[in-house]
């Protein structure tokens, strides 16, 4: 039961404070430019890139692995498919497998993990008994079981990803929900006769809200990281559709003589999961939290 309202000059101040770090922190700030640099990228990309056409499976051999000029600001590909634009359109599928996996993932985590941490006895066994085993089997081996069995697509990577990653949050939030539950607080609530929702939804969560925000924002960047390495392999997005791990795979045959066909992915890969890295860090600094 929250003794303290939303709106009250202490809680006010705490946010002003939490800001303050937050933008006093140099690293923070150019990590959340970055993020929104990509978004701002991704979400407009069709206004963007210089050569629409070369998104699908335009081909143009006469300018084939054509070095970084004025017209082509990173240089061409094996059939001529200007690079800077379907690098463009790559971070589109890396935004759109990091809202997939966590849009599914977190929700899943938190819950589980807050029903463990909140219920005591057969609950809290059979909930991190199951996120224990889950959390045995390697994420990577799990993706590539399911990338071989389903058809390589968007869809079947999110699945790849998520069947594990739910697991991560769960334990991190069955941690903090535990303590939390003992706090005097969420007692008070119970004598006065609230319900288990409410003291899940109305005490508990809005207590693991900035773990959550750092986990996920930390784990955004992971799951980029994760999905370019399944495209690599082999087990992501079909082609021609444009993603930097099957970009980077396609240009290494090429190395070192056609260097801009990896650098170019790869420095977008690079860039995304830095961006989500530093903004994550600021994040945890803001709101003085361990994960």
């Amino acid at each position: 039961m929250s003794i303290v309202s939303n709106d009250s000059p202490a809680v006010l101040s705490t946010r002003y404070m939490a800001w303050y770090r937050f933008s006093r922190n140099p690293s923070a700030v150019i990590g959340g430019l970055m993020v929104l640099s990509v978004f701002f990228v991704a979400l407009f990309a069709p206004l963007l890139v210089p050569y629409p056409d070369d998104v699908g499976a335009a081909v143009n051999f006469r300018i084939r692995h054509m070095p970084p000029d004025w017209s082509h600001w990173m240089g061409t590909d094996k059939v001529g498919r200007d690079i800077l634009t379907r690098v463009i359109y790559g971070f589109r599928i890396s935004l759109l497998l990091v809202v997939g996996v966590l849009g599914v993932a977190v929700p899943v985590g938190t819950a589980l993990g807050m029903m463990a941490g909140y219920f005591s006895g057969l609950t809290e066994k059979i909930i991190t008994g199951f996120t224990n085993v889950m959390l045995a089997i390697p994420p990577l081996i799990m993706a590539l079981a399911i990338g071989n069995v389903l058809e390589p697509n968007l869809t079947n990577a999110m699945l790849a990803i998520t069947l594990l990653w739910w697991t991560w949050h769960a334990r991190l939030i069955y941690r903090v929900s535990k303590s939390i539950a003992t706090e005097d607080f969420v007692e008070a609530a119970r004598l006065a006769g609230a319900s288990h929702w409410h003291v899940l939804t109305r005490e508990i969560l809005p207590n693991c809200v900035s773990v959550i925000s750092v986990k996920t924002t930390l784990d955004a960047a992971f799951v980029i990281l994760f999905g370019a390495t399944l495209s690599f392999l082999g087990l992501g997005v079909k082609p021609p559709t444009p993603d930097l791990g099957s970009m980077v795979a396609d240009g290494r045959q090429f190395l070192p003589e056609m260097w801009w066909e990896v650098l170019g992915p790869g420095f977008a890969i690079f860039y995304a999961t830095l961006g989500f890295n530093l903004l994550g860090d600021g994040l945890r600094d803001m709101f003085d939290v361990e994960v």
